[in-house]
């Protein structure tokens, strides 16, 4: 049970740390799907 608590915390802080990449992968995503949706619109 400890090591799965540990492997929680560890996990909790590497979202902490990385949260805002994570923001700017889903973004970029957002915007390469607009944009598709914008081109299949305009074809």
């Amino acid at each position: 049970m400890e090591h799965t608590q540990q492997r929680y915390r560890g996990l909790h802080l590497l979202m902490d740390l990385n949260w805002d990449r994570l923001l700017y992968v889903g973004t970029i995503a957002a915007a390469l799907g607009c944009g598709a949706l914008v081109g299949a619109i305009l074809q």
